[in-house]
């Protein structure tokens, strides 16, 4: 069994404490009108659930009655730490949540490290010390119950639109269901934390995230431009998931999708100013929740 690494810090880590964070961060799903049937795979961020939580319940919630029924999930995850050189796939058995255990599909895990052209590996220890699946599995529990599960740990490759696009094949050769979900945050901005500050500290730095930055990303993930999004994010540091951007991006055209469409974007500044910073700008992340 996969233990927890952030449960108490991320999002609370008890079953008691955690139905109560989720019901803090808990969101109604998407009004828009514009929103497809039936979507095949979702992008949520991966920072604690104070920050981002609302963003990714708000997609979850969106997602609920339009995905497959019986799903296995399988998640795209943003790599955080050195020496995770390929797509990775966790082999436990199962992953703690403080709501219970959820199941890794081992068939469909072997299949895919079977037919993944050597694009994916297994590696267990690629998920040891990462959040950034680990924070959506209590939120996915919650919304969708005890579903299957296969974690992948994306790092942003050349060729991580060809992990996407090989899995995608892989699931429509067995003809099995499945629900594609990829982790990341956008932009990280300010010197103290991030050393990235080109426009400027303060209200102009933030002005431009949410108007130039962040939506450069957006708008490649919502066209589908997975084979851009490894080269868009190095140039332009908006997204600190890239690898799993692009193996979402390309895994969601394979499955069907034409496109993407945005439930909500904010930022740590406007979720957190209010009780903790005033009106100062310090440093900040911006967060976009997507379907497909």
């Amino acid at each position: 069994m996969r233990q927890p690494t952030v449960a108490g810090r991320f999002y609370a880590g008890t079953e008691r404490a955690c139905q109560a964070h989720l019901e803090r961060v808990d969101a109604e799903p998407s009004s828009a009108e514009d929103l497809p049937a039936h979507l095949v795979a979702a992008i949520v961020p991966h920072a604690g659930w104070d920050c981002s939580g609302h963003v990714a319940m708000e997609v979850f919630r969106t997602v609920e009655p339009r995905a497959p029924r019986e799903a296995t999930f399988i998640l795209f995850g943003a790599v955080h730490r050195f020496g995770v050189a390929r797509a990775s796939v966790d082999t436990s058995d199962t992953w703690h949540t403080p709501l219970g255990p959820m199941t890794v599909d081992a068939s469909l895990v072997e299949r895919l490290l079977d037919e993944g052209e050597g694009l994916l590996i297994a590696d267990s220890g690629a998920h040891n010390a990462e959040h950034s699946i680990e924070v959506q599995l209590p939120m996915i529990r919650h919304v969708f119950g005890d579903c299957p599960i296969v974690p992948i740990a994306a790092p942003p490759r050349p060729d991580s639109h060809e992990v996407g696009r090989r899995v995608a094949e892989v699931v429509q050769r067995s003809g099995r269901q499945v629900f594609i979900v990829g982790t990341t945050d956008l932009t990280h901005y300010g010197q103290q934390f991030y050393g990235f500050a080109p426009a400027g500290t303060g209200r102009p730095g933030l002005d431009w995230v949410r108007t130039e930055n962040d939506p450069r990303m957006v708008d490649l993930m919502r066209a589908l431009r997975a084979e851009a999004a490894v080269a868009e994010a190095a140039e332009h540091q908006n997204a600190c998931g890239a690898g799993a951007v692009a193996a979402t991006l390309a895994a969601a055209r394979q499955l069907g999708s034409s496109g993407g469409h945005l439930i909500d974007y904010t930022t740590s500044y406007d979720v957190l100013h209010d009780p903790l910073y005033g009106e100062t700008v310090g440093d900040f992340v911006g967060y976009a929740g997507m379907v497909f």
